[in-house]
């Protein structure tokens, strides 16, 4: 069988897998969430932290809850770092240090997952489980939340009600993510992932040199990382060490885990607002720039420039032997568009044109499909924008599922809109100007600006995958970075709850023939354009001088 034809079968496979989850998951999803029951498990959770989840409430306080609760997971997960050496299963690692437990902090709370460490060697079993793990959850299960709210105010006419976060987080963390994870998790024990606490393995290799091995719950940790759209692995290798990826089967899983809830999200939204159509002309979008994507750069590298990378099929270097250029290709255009930050091959090694790409998926804002909640309502707010525009054109009064947008809903949109590029190129600039950047740099020119500017992107849009030659852990990069993943994370859920509360306080607009379609294709194409057009404005300048520029030159 042909490389190509392989890749293709791949795709193909993984797109029929998705489409047939889609409205199970998506129904299933709804149900949680409009559910006025509580399960047992759920009512003793909330017992335990004194919340009633039973008491509406309006978008101030759903955010005082989501950041009140986000600030005791940073403050939990930096001491556990800090404190790791006197923790039972330490395997003897030294406690992280101050800068560096804050970026780690920061960004597993943040649902970045960047790492500027090697988990092997550094992390004991209880970090890895009770603190990294954990913050794998709730992170995800936070924006879930803040998604399901931003839905329900274009659901709810004249109330500034939201639901309550308290219940949201914890479905979405019993219901939703905790089942699903388990069943993974048993499939990649399956297919050969490691899943135990022993201590470390002393061994020697072939040519007589020591090495040693660290076990741990690696299939557990796995399942949620791509579950979740978390992506820290327990490896400094990622998906691509043999111990979190075994094989073909779990490449292709994994794969699917780190899509499937973002993609079944808009069904959910649907459902929701009282029409499934909605949800399709949404997902319709997504799917379009993430399948554009792979094809491209699965195009760009198998069309690399060389006479190595022609003998070898593709540009292999950096890339596992055991998946080849279409695997890569796949799972970096997958983990770079949907948050999730895991990697099962170097972006370092892709090629100028190809890695532009992967840096494009996340200047989007992270919404082909995005990460978990928080790619539905960052799309969401593209189609706000693209409904103004729309609206400007005809000289109509923009009108979004039966809600007006207005000055208010255009200024916290616009707000959102601009929160992540004034991290990314700010903290670029910076970083840049203050000689940081150059000497965190492994390639020089056009390639080591972009792996300067891959990493801010990385970190604003809450990523976590890097250019592998990027030398993250100085103190000026932690601390830098760790900012960069706060803001990005929680600025935007401040414009987002917001807008879902101006939602919510209307009263219904009826339908008229002036009313656009936004349940029709020509909205998705209007949609996607919009999208391009606002990011190719805002980063064409920056991509000129690092990705464009490398690959016109090769």
């Amino acid at each position: 069988m042909s490389p190509v034809l392989a890749d293709v079968l791949q795709v193909s496979a993984l797109i029929v897998a998705l489409a047939l989850v889609h409205r199970p998951l998506g129904d299933y999803m709804a149900a949680v969430f409009t559910s006025g029951k509580h399960l047992r498990v759920e009512k003793w959770i909330y017992r335990a932290v004194g919340a009633n989840p039973d008491t509406e409430m309006r978008w101030p306080a759903y955010l005082r809850g989501v950041l009140a609760f986000s600030a005791i997971s940073v403050l939990f997960l930096y001491l556990i770092l800090r404190i790791q050496d006197d923790l039972p299963g330490s395997l003897g690692f030294a406690a992280i240090t101050p800068d560096q437990a804050f970026n780690t902090a920061a960004s597993f709370t943040s649902n970045t997952n960047w790492q500027s460490y090697s988990g092997e060697s550094s992390m004991g079993h209880v970090a890895q489980t009770a603190g990294l793990a954990v913050q794998n959850f709730v992170s995800a299960a936070v924006g879930i939340a803040v998604a399901v709210a931003l839905v329900r105010g274009f659901a709810r006419s004249r109330t500034g009600e939201l639901g309550n976060f308290w219940a949201d987080l914890v479905r979405g963390v019993v219901r939703i993510l905790i089942p699903i994870s388990v069943v993974a998790a048993l499939l990649l024990v399956a297919a050969g992932a490691v899943q135990n606490f022993a201590g470390i393995h002393e061994l020697t290799t072939v040519t007589g040199q020591p090495q040693s091995i660290s076990p741990g719950a690696v299939a557990s940790q796995e399942a949620i990382k791509d579950l979740g759209t978390n992506g820290g692995g327990y490896f400094n290798a990622n998906s691509s060490h043999p111990f979190e990826n075994p094989n073909g089967f779990s490449n292709l899983l994994t794969i699917f885990l780190l899509l499937v809830i973002p993609f079944s999200l808009p069904r959910t939204f649907g459902k929701m607002v009282g029409s499934v159509r909605q949800g399709y002309a949404i997902v319709g979008a997504m799917a379009t720039i993430w399948f554009v994507g792979v094809v491209l750069v699965t195009w760009l590298e198998f069309a690399h420039p060389g006479t190595a990378s022609q003998l070898a099929g593709g540009a292999m270097e950096g890339k596992e032997q055991r998946f080849g250029e279409g695997a890569s290709s796949l799972f970096a255009v997958s983990t770079t568009m949907t948050s999730t930050g895991s990697v099962n091959s170097f972006h370092d090694s892709f090629g100028g044109l190809s890695g532009g790409v992967l840096l494009l998926g996340m200047m989007l804002g992270e919404i082909a499909p995005g990460g978990v909640g928080s790619g539905l309502y960052g799309m969401l707010i593209m189609a706000v924008v693209a409904v103004f525009i729309a609206g400007l054109m005809v000289g109509r009064t923009p009108e979004y599922l039966g809600k007006k947008i207005g000055t208010r809903e255009m200024k916290y949109a616009a707000c959102y809109i601009l929160v992540t590029p004034a991290l990314v190129l700010i903290g670029t600039a910076v970083a840049m100007a203050t000689g940081h950047g150059e000497s965190s740099m492994t390639n020089t020119g056009a390639h080591g600006f972009s792996e300067v500017l891959y990493a801010y992107t990385s970190a604003s849009n809450n990523n976590g995958s890097a250019f592998a030659g990027f030398g993250a852990n100085t103190e000026f990069h932690n601390t830098a970075l760790g900012l960069c993943m706060l803001l990005g994370r929680f600025l935007p859920m401040v414009f987002v709850l917001a807008l879902a509360g101006s939602l919510a306080e209307q009263k219904p607009v009826p339908e008229t023939a002036g009313t656009l379609r936004t349940e029709k294709p020509l909205f998705t194409g209007l949609l996607v354009g919009t999208i391009m057009i606002i990011t190719g404005l805002t980063f064409f300048p920056a991509l000129a001088l690092g990705p464009l520029a490398e690959g016109l030159a090769a």
